[in-house]
């Protein structure tokens, strides 16, 4: 963790720790009362949050589709139910209208505006059974629900929706679609918690009585952990009153809650059981604590908070949910930490150290030499290590480059969830370009009956034909290119076929529809080419909206990637500003942003391999689907950095501390490694576990974030820290400790001669 230069001068956290011992009483029994209180709304929080997060709101997309509702009673939502049979052809006459007989009972629900088979062209019989071989395109069926419910509000009669869905005899039915996606998501994000923590939490207990060797020590990271991240969510569930949160918050929110919160807890626990030898009271003891340890543990709240605020830069609601959610449960770790653990430790004073699991014969007394040779070691090759160990970091890094961005859809769960399989089947049964065409909002002043408007939105359309990309254009005028613009006008006098036309929703007073069908796949670049080219065309007196599925991706792409270069500006020069306090050094502050950026590099290039390219992906459970969810590397980026720099930093802080003692620079880097290696190695592999049992949950999007962190944690702690670090101190010598006047101020090193 961050750790400013801990000092023996009684100062704000002293005084902090000396009322946390006065009061010890008092805030064990106001965190008992908040626990059990909110304990109740926590595990209510997660129902109430329904949204994905990836809508780019307000953009040419999102407003088109919402003119598309207002103005053409376009559906707010749609399910879509996917049948099959190994022995009926689906496709038959017969057989649609039993499967369209079965759903009379869901019609006659108020808000279901229409039940209807779905129209795209069903793939070539070769493809279809190069992926299925007991299915034929004949075997499967597929019909759209059109609902008038918003997202919020479908999810809320999803259960009534389902629970009307009877496939006939011989046939099987799975319910896809954005919000069954939606509400598996749900599903999935309360396994995985539960998953997580079944995995992750007994190996925590395991290693936290190898650690400390005693029951109290173990038990006490545990109770900041869970104490962490039950109040977060209980907090959460009032704010999702009144504001919508995504699906993910609580994957979040448990995974960043375990991580940080036994993390400081054992810095905590290990500096008090050290100043219980060295301080004459208990109370001093926690005093010292908190000016030592608490105060380390207040700044790394501060360097990961400054990450998780890099989301906001974003304008996605998913970044702002997790940033709301990371900024609390790092929040309450840190006040978990500075209060009730304090308070706790005032309590148990040197019981700390009783029911002990390992006898005190077997526990080392001093710090172990082990280091101190490594770092020696280290530092007679400085040059050769640095050269090696940055090839491999960079090699892992490579794949960053050949990095594809996809939008995250029912591919983020696993096969076994009705929403995917249903999901996969329609891809493999009909034509995506067909299904998800680009939509073309189209408005102008006058009647879109009149012959003026008529000839505008034919032009248009003569110039969407042209585009490359584009396979077909329909549109209310397609049925009548064969006449003139005066020729449809007279055709539109006919208030029955106004009506036919309305009814199908592609035309209405003054507002139209365009579906413009791509050549190429609707996730292809080529595609996304398209959607632009579109964009830029001249639409005269027209207004247009671009929308449907490829322009969504489109939208939320460009805002993520316009948004890139502040996230990782502003967090790597706020976090810089802070280390340059800390270490009162310009060079310092700035190999351990550099290094922190090679660690996660080399862990992003593992994520796009394994996610991307499907390495390993059979033995993680993983289903490769040729990209990583464009919402990643940002989410990555700002959650890892703040965490996986702690221990680097923690390493230099103890280094500096040593130099100023000694002013020697070889001596200080060999005492910091000796001085941290256990303690730091321990945190690291607690982390690892605990946040490493992510991987092994459900909803793909956690999962890399899981193996992100594991992996970026796990280089730090090892090839940065004990390789590249001790190197690079060596070859820089006495420039690590350079800084003007003005930043460094008096100083306090002592001029050794050796």
């Amino acid at each position: 963790m961050i750790v400013m230069r801990e000092t023996a001068e009684k100062g704000f956290f002293w005084q902090w720790g000396k009322s946390m011992f006065r009061l010890r009483w008092m805030i064990v029994s106001i965190w008992i009362v908040l626990f059990i209180c909110l304990a109740f709304f926590a595990q209510k929080a997660p129902a109430l949050l329904k949204d994905n997060g990836f809508t780019p709101k307000g953009s040419d997309s999102d407003l088109g589709l919402i003119q598309l509702q207002q103005k053409l009673d376009y559906p707010a939502s749609t399910f879509t139910l996917i049948y099959q049979s190994e022995n009926l052809k689906l496709s038959e006459p017969e057989a649609s209208a039993q499967i369209l007989d079965s759903l009379n009972d869901l019609r006659k629900l108020p808000y279901v505006m229409d039940v209807a088979l779905v129209q795209a062209s069903r793939l070539p019989i070769e493809h279809f059974e190069h992926v299925s071989s007991n299915l034929k395109q004949e075997n499967v069926q597929a019909v759209n629900v059109f609902v008038q419910l918003n997202g919020d509000q479908a999810l809320d009669h999803y259960a009534d929706i389902k629970a009307l869905i009877h496939a006939p005899t011989g046939m099987q039915v799975s319910l896809t679609g954005g919000t069954a996606i939606l509400f598996d998501m749900q599903d999935a994000s309360k396994k995985d918690i539960v998953k997580s923590e079944v995995i992750g939490l007994p190996i925590a207990v395991v290693v936290l009585l190898i650690i400390f060797g005693t029951v109290l020590g173990a038990i006490l990271p545990l109770i900041v952990g869970l104490m962490s991240v039950t109040v977060t969510l209980g907090i959460t569930y009032f704010i999702a009153q009144s504001v919508s949160l995504s699906n993910f918050l609580p994957n979040i929110v448990t995974m960043l809650g375990l991580a940080v919160g036994i993390d400081y807890a054992l810095f905590l626990v290990s500096r008090f059981r050290e100043e219980l030898k060295t301080q004459a009271t208990i109370e001093d003891a926690v005093a010292m604590t908190s000016q030592t340890a608490g105060k380390s543990i207040f700044f790394s709240g501060v360097a990961v908070l400054i990450g998780l605020f890099g989301m906001l830069f974003i304008d996605l609601s998913i970044y702002r949910s997790l940033c709301l959610g990371g900024v609390i449960v790092v929040s309450v770790s840190v006040l978990v930490a500075e209060t009730l653990l304090l308070a706790l430790l005032s309590l148990f004073g040197t019981r700390i150290n009783a029911l002990r699991v390992i006898p005190s014969r077997f526990r080392r007394k001093e710090a172990s030499h082990f280091w101190e040779k490594i770092a020696y070691g280290v530092m007679k090759r400085p040059v050769t290590i640095i050269v090696v160990m940055g090839a491999i970091l960079l090699f892992f890094t490579y794949p960053v480059g050949q990095m594809k961005l996809g939008m995250p859809d029912s591919g983020v769960l696993p096969p076994s969830y009705e929403s995917r399989a249903g999901t996969d089947l329609l891809n493999q049964a009909f034509d995506a370009r067909e299904m998800n065409p680009i939509q073309i909002y189209v408005e102008n002043d006058q009647s879109v009956w009149d012959e003026a408007t008529i000839e505008r939105i034919q032009a248009y359309i003569n110039q969407l034909n042209q585009l490359t990309g584009v396979k077909a254009v329909k549109s209310y005028l397609s049925e009548f290119k064969d006449l003139t613009s005066a020729g449809m006008a007279a055709q539109f006098k006919s208030s029955g076929l106004k009506d036919q036309i309305v009814s199908s929703r592609l035309a209405k007073e003054n507002s139209a529809v365009i579906i413009v069908q791509p050549e190429y796949d609707p996730e292809d670049s080529q595609t996304d080419r398209l959607v632009k080219d579109i964009r830029e065309l001249n639409t005269g007196a027209l207004k247009t909206m671009v929308t449907g599925g490829t322009a969504y991706r489109v939208d939320m792409l460009q805002r993520i990637r316009d948004g890139i270069p502040k996230v990782v500006g502003f967090v790597m020069i706020v976090t810089y500003l802070i280390l340059l306090m800390a270490f009162r050094s310009i060079l310092l502050p700035l190999k351990a942003v550099l290094m922190n950026l090679l660690s996660l590099g080399a862990s992003m290039g593992i994520v796009v391999t394994v996610f991307q390219k499907g390495f390993l992906a059979d033995l993680l459970h993983i289903t490769s689907i040729g990209y990583v969810s464009a919402t990643l590397p940002v989410i990555i980026f700002c959650v890892v950095f703040g965490i996986s720099m702690d221990y680097e930093v923690f390493l230099i802080s103890r280094i500096a501390e040593e130099y100023e003692k000694t002013g020697d620079n070889e001596v200080s880097t060999a005492e910091g490694l000796k001085k941290t290696g256990s303690l730091i190695t321990s945190a690291a592999f607690i982390l690892i576990v605990v946040v490493g049992a992510f991987i092994f949950t459900d909803i793909e999007i956690i999962k890399a974030l899981g193996l992100g962190l594991t992996l970026a944690v796990l280089i730090d702690a090892t090839l940065i820290r004990i390789l590249i670090v001790p190197s690079l101190m060596k070859l820089l010598g006495r420039a690590n400790w350079w800084a003007p006047q003005w930043i460094k101020g008096k100083s306090k090193v002592k001029q050794v001669t050796k």
